[in-house]
């Protein structure tokens, strides 16, 4: 029965996916190589601009940078200026590049100096050449007095996100809030077919709606850890039973933060692959050099070419 299951799974991956070598999953840029952990990665419909996280090593400090594309090149990384002392990440640009969504435990008002629950925030621009306004709480029934993670949104404004309810069917669920008449629904529960009495976190959603990528940790049919998932849509607007993409974009290590470019037909996400072997070194830089720029545990943003059909 078991093997007949994966089988199925086997056969669904492959009539949806295009073939993907180890080869061809590769870091996003090796500039960020600078930072200890680098997750929560979006890139603008132009591919002119690309937003993440940046994390010291055990989390305590999270800040969202940036940078753009200069003839062709990536300028250096730098934090975005709404940023202060309180946590930021997630960031997710809207369909038109012009509202950036991200996560924050900052206070609701500036007179308030204790941090709050996290929640998700935005700050809206006229156009890239623009500054960003003020963080904005999107506010209930969004958020809540419970954490609400990794905001993504469709084209037609619906929002999905990860929250951790004593509501839900076990620790950390995907839930989903339409947009109507300007304004927010109140949270969907996503049903059996996505989440469960597991993790299930970090969801982006297609332009179009009609897939889900995100993460489910520990699962049977997972290589170890935190592995990226698939679902899509049936011919009745319903979520089928999500699938594990496999190997080898998933391994034994944590997969997770995916960000799909539909244009490009490329997907990115946060992986703590870890490839580094014993070897000799001709010296302190050499050392520096392969420790740092190898897939070596930490959190970094790869890339890698997959056609969703």
């Amino acid at each position: 029965m078991i093997k007949i299951k994966i089988a199925v799974i086997l056969i669904f991956i492959s009539s949806s996916l295009s073939a993907q070598n180890e080869s061809d999953i590769v870091q996003f840029n090796k500039a960020l190589n600078q930072f200890i952990n680098v997750r929560d990665f979006c890139i603008s419909k132009d591919g002119n601009e690309a937003f993440f996280t940046i994390q010291s090593p055990n989390q305590e400090i999270s800040q969202l940078a940036y940078i753009q594309k200069e003839k062709d090149k990536w300028s250096k990384p730098e934090i975005l200026p709404f940023c202060d002392s309180y946590m930021y990440l997630e960031p997710f640009l809207s369909f038109n590049n012009n509202r950036l969504f991200f996560v924050s435990d900052r206070p609701l008002n500036d007179s308030i100096i204790d941090k709050k629950d996290f929640d998700i925030w935005y700050v809206d621009r006229n156009n890239e050449d623009n500054k960003w306004s003020n963080p904005k709480n999107i506010g209930k029934p969004v958020n809540s007095e419970l954490d609400e993670f990794y905001p993504s949104v469709s084209k037609n404004n619906n929002l999905y996100f990860t929250m951790i309810s004593p509501d839900g069917f076990g620790e950390d669920d995907i839930y989903f809030c339409k947009w109507e008449n300007n304004k927010y629904s109140n949270p969907i529960l996503l049903n059996e077919n996505i989440n469960s009495s597991g993790y299930e976190f970090n969801a982006f959603v297609s332009e179009k709606e009609d897939f889900l990528i995100y993460s489910k940790y520990n699962e049977e049919d997972g290589q170890g850890s935190g592995d990226l998932y698939i679902s899509k849509k049936d011919s009745n607007g319903k979520w089928k039973k999500a699938v594990n993409l496999g190997i080898p974009v998933n391994t034994k290590y944590m997969e997770y933060c995916p960000f799909y470019d539909e244009k490009n037909q490329m997907l990115y996400f946060t992986s703590k692959r870890n490839n580094i072997k014993p070897r000799r070194f001709n010296n302190i830089s050499d050392f520096k050099r392969y420790v740092i720029e190898s897939n070596n545990g930490l959190s970094k943003v790869y890339m890698t070419s997959l056609k969703i059909e």
